[in-house]
């Protein structure tokens, strides 16, 4: 990918974004992108490979995709509701731009594609401090996958965004934790589930 200008970027994106939401992944072209960002195709070439990449570049870039860093706040426990209380934030900020395009992502498989690539790069290093933490207070036994962790916070963050609203409450946060999170974090660490 080579650098672009900016505030050259910032008009592809922008104008990426726009046109998604007027007519649609499906009806959106490279050309419009162009034309609606004052950007030649070649620029747009330049730094994205295609309008698959382009759309990965705004759900991600634009909308905080980036995996939340958690506070230490001295327990497993808390460490464990200041990431998911930072992720139900990320999921809130872009679920109506995701949600539009889940049918897409399901007939686009090159679109499904290049967002999985994007998913399988993101940083953990937040959730694995976490898990380090919680292990040296002892509150752990062993070694737990970071990414195992997100996955599973994730799953419930965008279950509940897409079956009942993005209502992120003391409740559903409290269950999350307590009844999912907490007990397969503790079980892995333990090895006693696989």
């Amino acid at each position: 990918m080579a650098p672009l200008d900016p505030d050259r970027e910032k008009a592809i994106l922008d104008a990426t974004l726009e046109l998604l939401s007027e007519v649609g992944y499906d009806r959106m072209s490279v050309d419009q992108i162009a034309r609606r960002a004052k950007a030649s195709k070649a620029t747009i070439y330049r730094r994205w490979a295609g309008k698959p990449e382009l759309v990965v570049d705004v759900i991600c870039g634009r909308f905080d995709m980036e995996v939340p860093t958690g506070a230490d706040t001295g327990s497993l426990r808390g460490d464990l509701v200041a990431l998911f209380l930072g992720l139900c934030g990320a999921v809130e900020r872009k679920h109506t731009l995701i949600i539009g395009l889940s049918s897409t992502l399901v007939s686009h498989q090159e679109l499904a594609r290049t967002l999985r690539e994007h998913m399988l790069t993101r940083d953990l290093s937040g959730v694995r401090e976490t898990l380090e933490r919680a292990r040296k207070r002892g509150e752990l036994d062993g070694p737990v996958d970071p990414g195992r962790v997100f996955r599973l916070a994730e799953a419930l963050v965008w279950h509940q965004t897409i079956f009942t609203g993005p209502v992120y409450d003391d409740a559903f946060v409290g269950e999350s934790i307590d009844a999912y999170l907490l007990p397969l974090v503790r079980a892995w660490s333990a090895g006693a589930v696989g």
